[in-house]
């Protein structure tokens, strides 16, 4: 595949798979008056067409998008809840991340390179950080400190309390990382990534140097953007991994390309026992199989490494190939994972501990990650597309953030 296309193949197989596809459109139907300006196809995932934002008439409740396949999850829901769109002027969200200590949601811009904030005690959103470099994944550590994956620099840092930078992890094995991706805090200090090349290009970062694998021919003129900044992380492509910091800065490579090729979201479960990691399957250069694609579960060994490793859902659906994104386990061990796919179907889907599906949120567009958040940690976040969406539940989230 030539260069030119190679480094959207990620973006382009989540927005191919994306909800807001016109050939699915209503023939005929009229947007909302609320989104007729934008030109968008309407919302067919309940009928008549919903409408969304702050406008919109409220919903039925119990909420129709809101879809339980389990009698189980009906436990894990709030019946009074609705699904709400909070926010709809991004361009690709990612990394919700939540901050018990400043009540507030931080979440990435991926494609403008910037970073938001969700107040709680108003429902706004502000602009956190003008330039975040290219960042995606973000989590809170134990200690109420951020920590963001910036894919220009091709880095995982940590914002310390003094406002300072540091840096967790910026190479392996003397070579620059690709452009690390999803990123979670495990109790003991250690910080977890994964390590895929979905952000070696300048839509969400920087391609390579002449002759690397994002930048074959050389024709991509790779430092226009980085003026202003100086060195810029990381030339040539390596292999995918998934990756663990320890809290002396050793970097240990917990997988391999061979052993989950494309890695993408990550998490533990509630006991920490167990992580979760979503391989986006196969990719450009044969690396992995359709087989990979889902999401798989790995057993933490005391030493930190990984094992037992088996497929906990490969993710189809009705007959579909849904493509998994960013998820977080709640406090009972369900996994909510953020799915793309048909108009109908994507969202977010609810797996139980044993991997079995028992619910779906419906929306507009595929999720690419969610959170708990809220005083309680019993609100969901989800990043759709340019949209931020809430739903209360009947759970909270497990982790630090």
């Amino acid at each position: 595949m030539k260069a030119a296309t190679k480094h959207l193949q990620r973006r382009t197989l989540i927005q191919g798979l994306g909800c807001f596809s016109a050939g699915l459109a209503v023939a005929g139907a009229a947007p909302p008056p609320e989104i007729a300006d934008t030109a968008r196809p309407p919302d067919v995932t309940t009928t008549p067409p919903r409408q969304w934002g702050p406008s919109a008439p409220p919903s039925y409740t119990p909420d129709p998008d809101v879809v339980v396949i389990d009698r189980s999850f009906r436990d894990l829901l709030f019946n009074a809840a609705t699904l709400h769109r909070v926010w709809d002027k991004g361009t690709w969200l990612e990394g919700p991340a939540w901050s018990s200590e400043g009540r507030y949601l931080i979440l990435s811009d991926t494609v403008t390179s910037q970073q938001y904030r969700y107040l709680w005690e108003t429902g706004e959103v502000t602009l956190f950080r003008p330039e975040s470099y290219h960042a995606n994944g973000n989590c809170f550590d134990y200690q109420g400190r951020q920590i963001s994956c910036e894919h220009f620099f091709r880095r995982v840092i940590r914002w310390e309390h003094d406002g300072s930078v540091h840096v967790v992890a910026d190479h392996y094995e003397n070579r620059p990382l690709n452009s690390p991706n999803d990123v979670v805090a495990h109790p003991d200090g250690s910080i977890w990534f994964t390590d895929p090349s979905y952000g070696t290009g300048f839509t969400e970062g920087h391609a390579d140097e002449p002759g690397g694998e994002a930048n074959p021919d050389g024709r991509i003129r790779w430092r226009i953007g980085s003026e202003l900044i100086g060195a810029i992380g990381g030339t040539k492509r390596q292999a995918d991994h998934t990756f663990r910091v320890d809290p002396s800065g050793r970097i240990d490579a917990v997988l391999t390309q061979q052993q989950l090729p494309n890695p993408n979201g990550l998490c533990f479960s509630p006991d920490h026992k167990s992580l979760y990691v979503i391989s986006s399957g196969r990719q450009a250069g044969g690396n992995g199989h359709d087989g990979d694609l889902g999401v798989h579960v790995f057993d933490v060994q005391p030493d930190h490494t990984l094992g037992n490793p088996r497929l906990f859902t490969n993710m189809r659906f009705q007959g579909v190939q849904m493509g998994p994104d960013g998820m977080k386990t709640d406090i009972f061990g369900n996994l909510w994972c953020g799915v793309s796919g048909p108009l109908g179907l994507c969202g977010v889907f609810v797996f139980n501990p044993e991997g079995h599906l028992i619910g779906r949120i419906r929306l507009p567009q595929g999720v690419s990650n969610l959170t708990f958040g809220g005083p309680k940690r019993n609100w969901l976040f989800m990043c759709a597309g340019e949209s931020l969406y809430r739903l209360q539940v009947n759970t909270q989230g497990a982790g630090s953030s």
